[in-house]
């Protein structure tokens, strides 16, 4: 006599990048890892400020120089197929020779971008900031600009090179990766707050 043991529960349904696509934020509103959802809540003000100031310098130097096409908003990547990974940016741009759509790019580009920009959210650690932005790079993003508004500052990781952190008064440049581009960091955070001045005695 074989008795059997208890009944075993399906394995949970695996998403593709394509139903995550057709899922309303109401939904859904995060990434897919190996297709699974994992859930983001929104990041707060901070983080659109600064992702709308730089996200709109990156665009107008890409449209006016004809470069390719730039994103937003998590616009979404896909990086791995069976199953499906999507991460979405804060910011990305990608080169017309790595990515130039014919008609409109309604669906999510299967080819890393040039560059990502990721800003770190109260929500997020250094660490994980850190190993997104390898991430980023080990699935063949050339540079990955870390916006870190705590300290002011901006980590710059590229394939085989050691991080280079820019601060204030440094340019943020563009580089190889999109040529021409430069921008202060005054123009990313605003402007700095007044350093309080002992008090007199």
């Amino acid at each position: 006599m074989v008795i059997a043991g208890p009944p075993r529960s399906a394995p949970p349904k695996l998403v593709t990048a394509e139903e995550l696509q057709r899922m309303s934020k109401d939904e859904f509103r995060g990434e897919l890892i190996r297709g699974r959802l994992c859930e983001m809540p929104p990041p707060g003000n901070e983080h659109g400020v600064i992702c709308l100031r730089l996200g709109s310098k990156i665009l107008l130097h890409v449209e006016e120089h004809e470069l390719g096409m730039a994103t937003s908003n998590d616009a979404g990547v896909v990086l791995e197929r069976g199953p499906d990974t999507v991460r979405g940016p804060d910011l990305a741009y990608f080169s017309r020779e790595r990515f130039s759509p014919s008609g409109r790019a309604t669906g999510y580009p299967e080819v890393p971008p040039n560059l990502v920009v990721e800003v770190k959210s109260p929500s997020d650690s250094l660490s994980e900031v850190h190993d997104k932005a390898v991430m980023w790079i080990s699935y063949g993003v050339e540079t990955v600009w870390l916006v870190l508004p705590d300290s002011r500052s901006v980590d710059v990781y590229q394939a085989g090179a050691d991080v280079v952190s820019v601060t204030e008064p440094n340019q943020l440049d563009g580089l190889h990766v999109l040529p021409g581009f430069s921008c202060s960091l005054e123009e990313i955070f605003g402007p700095a707050p007044p350093v309080d001045e002992p008090a007199a005695r």
